[in-house]
């Protein structure tokens, strides 16, 4: 196939200020960390971006002792009206200065300038604004006739989608009159302290949101902190293992939102490219770093040849590089750590027998690139239909029946999310009941709203985030 040569779009970084230092934000101030400084590092270009405070365990405690007296003096006893108005002002700030947090995102990330720019931003913006909605119409969402926030929460959000993640978490903590510590991963803090800024913008009071950069044991002392009523943790399954044997036997309210091992299931029905467009979304999207991202496509037997091969011309015209250049579909890696876990797995698929396709094309030399992979051949005992690699790794099965379809799915420790791409209406029905997966689309994949509740089953969490449903985790129901 014969590809259009795209002139280089880069979006400029001019609008972006980037500090040699960064401090933790507690009690409406930024402060310096007791722990020794970590650099944040550009994925595509290994240039540091910044040096970053760490907070220790007394930083934290600081820090949940500002949330502790802005809960019971301030936010706690505020007309919940008056708090909408703070999460509605955030939101508005968020989308003004939008284009500053898309260009920082995308440096500190990795991610494509344009999913930054039309995908996080403006969902973290529609996250505050509807649930600034919420703020004074708690007693309606049916979750009791007079719920009361819980108090403190302390939030841990990843590195796949860091302003997003943190506006799923903190939005609806202070909808519900919540105040927060949250600790943002340690490799991408930036638009976490970002948000920090916004919050003094919006005269947010003093202690409501506070944010403690730091990597695991930071992330630790916020579980663990004895003053913390409710936890909220997105990331691996092995760490949310940790936090839920930690918090056990404790006062303390728990969400985990973990892994996922996603299934897109397309039926002999299905329009092929329509189903090609959603497979490549379902698993390219961020690189594949996506807890709830289509890593195993299961495709009806009888059109398995025909769906493969539209698949790989279709993959053949994905720009990987550049993530600042707007012609950019697949970033780099977020760190060397992730891709040496993405080079394991890939190269035990193929050790176990899978036929692994990459297309042509050459890498960028600096930074931490891997190309769009799909594995063929693959039965449920390979390693890469089982475990979550978290890139952009594809690895394809195939049914014969709908039962076979529904069994192979539902074969994964995981359960957070399902895609079926079929035109019979009554067959979405009938498979998505029976799948045990917290979300399923139907003929579309990756799509989210602040309105729909997110969350899973088994090794993928226990939860729901987003809608009204997401409200209860931060609700005392009387």
């Amino acid at each position: 196939m014969t590809l259009f040569e795209y002139a280089p779009a880069p979006e400029s970084c001019s609008i972006v200020t980037l500090r040699s230092h960064y401090g933790l934000f507690v009690d409406g101030e930024f402060t310096d960390g007791g722990g020794s400084p970590l650099k944040t590092v550009n994925p595509a270009t290994e240039e540091v971006l910044g040096e970053v405070a760490v907070g220790t365990d007394a930083d934290v405690d600081r820090a949940v002792r500002a949330a502790r007296k802005a809960f019971t003096r301030v936010w706690g006893p505020m007309r919940p009206a008056d708090r909408g108005k703070y999460l509605f002002r955030i939101a508005r700030l968020l989308q003004e200065r939008a284009r500053e947090f898309a260009v920082l995102e995308t440096l500190d990330n990795g991610k494509p300038i344009t999913e930054s720019r039309d995908v996080d931003v403006p969902l973290a913006a529609a996250h505050f604004f509807y649930h600034a909605g919420w703020a004074d119409k708690l007693e309606h969402a049916g979750l009791g006739p007079a719920p009361r926030p819980l108090g403190v929460a302390g939030q841990v959000i990843p590195w796949n989608f860091p302003l997003l993640m943190l506006a799923w978490k903190v939005a609806p903590a202070l909808a519900a009159g919540n105040t927060v510590v949250l600790k943002p991963a340690e490799t991408t803090p930036l638009t976490a302290l970002l948000f920090a800024e916004v919050c003094q913008q919006a005269d947010l009071p003093p202690g409501v949101v506070n944010i403690v950069t730091g990597a695991g044991d930071t992330g630790r002392a916020v579980v663990e902190h004895a003053d913390v009523d409710k936890v909220a943790f997105t990331g691996s399954t092995e760490v949310g293992k940790q936090i839920a044997r930690s918090v056990a036997g404790t006062r303390k309210s728990l969400t985990l939102e973990l892994g996922g091992k996603a299934a897109n299931i397309v039926f002999d029905d299905a329009p092929i490219d329509q189903a090609v467009e959603g497979v490549v979304r379902g698993i390219f999207f961020n690189q594949g770093h996506v807890c709830c991202a289509g890593s195993r496509l299961l495709v009806q037997e009888s059109i398995h040849d025909e769906l493969v091969a539209s698949l790989q011309r279709r993959i053949g015209t994905l720009r990987v590089g550049d993530p600042l250049d707007k012609n950019t579909d697949v970033g780099a890696i977020n760190s060397p750590e992730q891709l040496a876990r993405i080079r394991e797995l890939v190269g035990i698929g193929q050790a176990e027998g899978a036929q692994v396709w990459q297309p042509d094309g050459q890498l960028p030399e600096r930074g931490n690139w891997f190309k769009p992979t799909v594995f063929t051949d693959v039965t449920p005992a390979h390693r890469i239909a089982r475990d979550e690699v978290f890139g952009p790794v594809l690895s394809v099965l195939t049914f014969r029946t709908p039962d076979e379809a529904v069994a192979k799915a539902n074969n994964t420790t995981y359960g957070l999310s399902a895609g079926i791409w079929t035109e019979k209406g009554s067959r979405i029905l009938s498979i998505a009941n029976q799948l045990r997966a917290g979300v399923v689309w139907a003929n579309t994949f990756n799509q989210f709203d602040p309105t729909s509740p997110f969350g899973g089953y088994k090794q993928s969490g226990y939860g729901r985030e987003g809608g009204r449903t997401g409200l209860r985790a931060y609700l005392k129901e009387s």
